[in-house]
């Protein structure tokens, strides 16, 4: 027996969920859409709508990009998108536990400076130094310029740590 043909709106949803998922490449800078596959046409066609300004324009290039979207396998693209949002989200995390640690270390000193090291695997000598700076600081301008970079110190410590789990998993 052979399949029924899918319904008009059927096919209807799911040109506009490719469409959709066209328009999220439109953000994309040039070299992420060069490591996904897609074909020439439509990777230009997604250059040429991130330099459109113009409303009805741009609507008319998300609408060719859906159509090109329908002889490629969306697939590949759906992976490598969800893959960006993943690691965006890693990131902000990343940066929200730096800005934690580096307000526990000063806060709570030489042990929570232990414990960071020994969580992350980070050197305590160029923290320490740092921390100690911290404490005898001259100025308030100076005291912010080290906590800066105490942050910078303990946000590629975590950086470090997560690329480590990614590539041990």
């Amino acid at each position: 027996m052979t399949q029924p043909k899918p319904s008009k709106s059927a096919r209807k949803r799911e040109q506009l969920e490719l469409q959709k998922l066209g328009e999220q490449l439109i953000g994309l800078s040039a070299d992420e859409l060069l490591a996904l596959p897609i074909d020439e046409r439509l990777r230009e066609a997604v250059l040429a709508a991130a330099k459109i300004r113009s409303h009805g324009a741009l609507r008319r290039q998300k609408q060719l990009i859906g159509k090109l979207m329908r002889s490629c396998d969306p697939e590949p693209i759906r992976r490598a998108l969800d893959a960006r949002v993943a690691d965006e989200r890693q990131a902000k995390r990343i940066f929200a536990d730096a800005e934690r640690w580096r307000d526990r270390i000063t806060a709570g000193g030489d042990e929570e400076l232990r414990s960071f090291c020994e969580l992350s695997g980070a050197s305590a000598a160029p923290l320490g130094e740092l921390l100690g700076g911290i404490r005898n600081a001259p100025s308030e301008r100076t005291e912010k310029t080290l906590r800066r970079q105490l942050f910078r110190q303990i946000h590629d410590a975590l950086m470090a740590a997560a690329r480590d789990d990614r590539i041990s998993q």
